[in-house]
């Protein structure tokens, strides 16, 4: 996995949370990341002493978060689920049929977030599902590599690209780049459960979930001023 220095964590302050924005999940996690841009490298960590021992989460908190961030956190929520979600590990019914639930959760509540920033049911249920994406809950007894987080933090580090919007780029690529026929029957599993896609042979299936997943991704990146990547690479 992309974390670094685990075991190094021995203890940790004490510390609570006010969410103010929804995406990371980090309110219900013991889940870090650095930036160090003198050595362009991004980092993460991760300890169960780092989780807060308290978090409060009020929807009414988010209702000024700008449309990028919301579009951004939107993705990064999917992004969480899709890491666990795609998985070797078999038999693991109840965390799939979580998954899909909360992914159904973004592609409906994200966009209406966009068009109605103080709806409060809509930022309520992208708050809750950002809390479950990345508690543990999805990933329990599963195999996981996080390929597509480890990628966008190198090109994070190196380009000024807010993380969701990275992760929109680059999760539909790296869909079709594993997509094969040890992996085929997932992506069927995906585009039935979560998009209704019932016709045609697995490949085609299989395609057509991935195509829908990516103009969802079109849809929130093309929220207005949605990044601000910088005309050319950091100087090192």
């Amino acid at each position: 996995m992309f974390l670094q220095g685990d075991s190094s964590v021995k203890k940790a302050l004490p510390i609570g949370t006010i969410l103010t924005v929804t995406g990371t999940g980090s309110e219900m996690n013991g889940n870090a990341v650095i930036s160090n841009e003198e050595t362009e490298q991004k980092l993460a960590i991760h300890h169960d002493l780092l989780r807060p021992k308290f978090s409060i989460l009020d929807p009414t908190y988010t209702f000024t978060v700008p449309r990028n961030q919301t579009a951004a956190g939107t993705v990064d929520i999917m992004s969480h689920i899709f890491e666990q979600y795609f998985s070797p590990t078999k038999d693991a019914f109840v965390q799939n049929r979580l998954a899909e639930s909360l992914l159904k959760t973004c592609i409906y509540y994200g966009p209406l977030a966009l068009k109605e920033p103080t709806n409060y049911e809509a930022r309520a249920q992208l708050m809750w599902t950002s809390s479950l994406a990345l508690n543990g809950l999805l990933g329990y007894g599963k195999k996981t590599d996080w390929a597509t987080h480890g990628i966008e933090h190198t090109v994070s580090a190196v380009y000024d690209v807010i993380h969701g919007i990275g992760l929109a780029i680059l999760t539909p690529y790296w869909m079709e780049y594993v997509l094969d026929e040890e992996t085929v029957d997932q992506f069927v599993e995906y585009a039935q459960n979560v998009w209704q896609i019932k016709e045609g042979s697995n490949h085609a299936t299989a395609k057509k979930g991935i195509e829908k997943n990516t103009r969802v991704f079109h849809r929130l990146r093309n929220a207005e001023n949605i990044t601000r990547r910088r005309g050319k690479r950091k100087q090192t």
